[in-house]
Parts: structure tokens; C-alpha cells; sequence
């Protein structure tokens, strides 16, 4: 048995955290843009007005070019890119990204 151990006994720990936390990550964002109405709230959930005079963020800047907005200044952004860039339009009967536990 020693020849053949390949240490596999913790890795499926990792993959249900892992796994788990992007799911919980998905039931949040769905949460928040279902019960925040206006657009305006999320979008300064994303970008704290404490940050506004910088730029986009790099994290986000790849999310801003990915729609298209050439814009780096989130005071400039138009109403509805700010809507795009908040809302993922996750549609929640299509989503299957389950829970997993180890049994």
C-alpha cells in the first residue's frame, strides 16, 4: 500500500470546500440582484464611493472590457453600462451548481 499511496486522502476536502464556496458566491450574487431593485445600490456596492476618484480596479477592468466599456473611470460610466456591469443575469432555473458533501 505505501508504494501506491498518492496522499488523495485530503484532496477531496479541498475540492468540497472549493466547490462550495464558488456555490455559495453564486447564491449570494443571485440574492443580491434579485432583492436590490435599484441599480444604482450594487453598482456603488462595487464601486465604494471612497474609490470612485481611482480608477477601475484591475480585477474589474477585465469584466469592463469583456462588455465592451472602454470606459477605466466609474463616475463617467453611463446608466446603462453601470447596469451591465453589476448584473450577471444569472437565471436562476437554469443554474446547476450543487452543494456536495462527503459521505
Amino acid at each position: 500500500m505505501e508504494e501506491f499511496n498518492l496522499h488523495l486522502t485530503g484532496d477531496i476536502h479541498a475540492i468540497i470546500a472549493a466547490n462550495n464556496l464558488l456555490a455559495a458566491a453564486i447564491d449570494s450574487r443571485m440574492f443580491h440582484e434579485e432583492t436590490t431593485a435599484d441599480d444604482a445600490a450594487l453598482f456603488d456596492r462595487l464601486f465604494p464611493r471612497q474609490r470612485m476618484a481611482a480608477e477601475v480596479s484591475t480585477i474589474m477592468l477585465r469584466r469592463v472590457k469583456k462588455l465592451g466599456i472602454s470606459k477605466t473611470d466609474p463616475n463617467t460610466f453611463a446608466p446603462e453600462e453601470r447596469r451591465r456591469l453589476r448584473q450577471l443575469d444569472i437565471d436562476p432555473p437554469t443554474i446547476t451548481w450543487r452543494r456536495v458533501v462527503d459521505q
